[in-house]
C-alpha cells in the first residue's frame, strides 16, 4: 500500500509542477511508455508465474495500452490539394507579412527539423509545412 500512496503522490508532484502543459515531447513520451510497456510484461509474467493471475492481467493489459500509445502518431490531415492562403501559410511558418525569403526558408527548415516523420513528427505535418514554404516561395 506504501508504494501505491508514493506512486500517487508522485503523480500529483508530476501534474502540479507541469500545470496543465506538456512535460515531455512526444519522442520523450514514446521512448518512456515503451520501457514501461516492457517492465509491465516483464512484471506480469513473473507475477504469472507466482500465481497472482488477477495482477498478472492488470499489467499486461497497461502494459499493452502503453505499447499502443507509443505507436499513435496523431495524423493531421493535408491541406486540401495543397491549396493554402497566404495567411494560413505565414501562421503555419510563424512567419510575419514582411518575411523575407530568408526568414522563410530558416523557419521552414527549424519547424522541419522537428516535424519531419524520421524524428517522431507526422507525414501530414510535414505536408502541411511543405504547402506553406511552397506557396510563400511561389509568390
Amino acid at each position: 500500500m506504501i508504494y501505491f500512496a508514493l506512486g500517487c503522490a508522485a503523480l500529483l508532484l508530476l501534474v502540479w509542477l507541469g500545470r496543465g502543459k506538456p512535460m515531455l515531447k512526444r519522442r520523450e513520451w514514446r521512448f518512456i511508455a515503451g520501457v514501461f510497456a516492457i517492465a509491465c510484461f516483464a512484471a506480469a509474467a513473473y507475477v504469472g508465474v507466482r500465481g497472482g493471475w488477477g495482477k498478472s492481467i492488470v499489467l499486461v493489459v497497461l502494459g499493452l495500452w502503453l505499447a499502443v500509445s507509443t505507436r499513435r502518431t496523431g495524423m493531421v490531415p493535408p491541406p486540401s490539394g495543397g491549396r493554402i492562403s497566404d495567411s494560413e501559410a505565414r501562421s503555419i511558418l510563424g512567419v510575419g507579412p514582411q518575411a523575407t525569403e530568408a526568414e522563410i526558408r530558416e523557419a521552414y527548415g527549424r519547424l522541419m527539423r522537428m516535424a519531419h516523420p524520421d524524428k517522431g513528427g507526422t507525414s501530414g505535418l510535414a505536408a502541411q509545412l511543405n504547402a506553406a514554404r511552397d506557396r510563400l516561395l511561389k509568390k
